[in-house]
């Protein structure tokens, strides 16, 4: 091998081997498709900026989402190699040519938490989200369990300064709970009733889909009442998946400023996404699922997304986390690609 003089052999190495650019999937730092870091102060400029929150001290069964932000990334890094050493990608589901490598996405890394203080961890979420919205980016979210949705949604509001934002859930629960006698007011069934009880939104601009499972007695009243645009899953398999989130994001997004998105993983029936503390069946399919996210990223008014829930421990396969992946990119891709 050749070496200029004042070139280092690896630098020659490189130079010599064209291969050695493309960043193997398992290779180098686990950032979100593998982009850049960032601090979170200067993002400006960017499309939307990742952040992790890997925190599960709200959940009310299983822990495991603390894990979450990591192999959320680590996953993604499969389809940014893809599209690396290709030159560009074709999604076959949707006709579109996508380079993620031109994609202006940063990585901010995970915000502080703190394990044994909820509420210190809260204002941490909000703070870092609110300084990405501040500066006209997207922020991108990786759970971490449900509750920190709450903070997220709140530092949004806050940060990119509109007076009402829209909330898109697609869940399989509808953390609606206002208290709980064995877990408090504040833990991840609760997030919601927080959101809607800020002075951000209320509950005629949050729509939740792929519902299921059990509620509390009266439940269908409470959503008639409080202007809950509720939408089961039993409405998904009568009307379709593509109708249904057209409606919900419609519903949310009417007389608001922004929508923010929230997907909880354990939306998707536990056979094809196990890894999550409350799974239940009859969820959605993987293809229903990407195509929520295919369905919402057409949409302008979305501001900011999370993807929570995502248990890695509860999954050896990897499936979840792979899924949870696929779904952030193909609303990013769908955004701005």
């Amino acid at each position: 091998m050749e070496q200029a003089p004042g070139t280092s052999r690896a630098a020659a190495f490189r130079e010599s081997n064209p291969g050695s650019a493309v960043e193997l999937p398992y290779e180098g730092f686990d950032t979100f498709l593998k982009r850049e870091i960032a601090d979170v102060e200067d993002v400006a400029g960017a499309d939307a900026a990742v952040l992790g929150a890997p925190y599960d001290g709200a959940v009310s069964n299983r822990p495991g989402t603390r894990y979450g932000p990591r192999a959320l990334r680590r996953a993604s890094g499969w389809l940014a190699y893809l599209s690396g050493y290709k030159g560009g990608l074709t999604n076959v589901r949707t006709g579109r040519e996508v380079d993620f490598g031109a994609l202006e996405l940063v990585d901010c890394g995970d915000v502080p938490v703190f394990p044994m203080d909820r509420e210190t961890t809260a204002e941490s979420i909000s703070a870092h989200v609110a300084t990405v919205a501040d500066q006209g980016v997207m922020p991108v979210l990786l759970g971490g369990d449900h509750y920190c949705t709450f903070p997220s949604f709140r530092g949004f509001a806050e940060g990119s300064d509109h007076e009402t934002v829209g909330l898109v859930q697609i869940d399989a629960h509808t953390d609606t709970v206002a208290e709980s006698a064995v877990l408090g007011e504040h833990f991840h069934g609760s997030s919601t009733h927080h959101i809607a009880e800020s002075p951000h939104t209320d509950y005629e601009h949050v729509s939740q889909v792929g519902i299921r499972g059990y509620e509390s007695p009266g439940f269908f009243e409470f959503a008639e009442e409080s202007g809950l645009s509720l939408f089961t899953v039993r409405d998904i398999e009568t009307r379709g998946i593509r109708d249904v989130v057209r409606e919900a994001i419609t519903d949310a997004a009417a007389d608001a400023d922004a929508v923010y998105v929230t997907f909880d993983i354990d939306s998707v029936d536990p056979s094809v996404a196990p890894g999550t503390g409350t799974p239940e069946p009859g969820g959605l399919s993987a293809s229903q699922a990407l195509t929520v996210m295919e369905t919402l990223g057409e949409h302008d008014s979305v501001g900011a997304v999370d993807l929570m829930e995502v248990s890695p421990p509860l999954d050896p396969t990897d499936n979840t986390s792979r899924l949870g992946a696929y779904l952030l990119t193909t609303l990013l891709e769908q955004q701005f690609a």
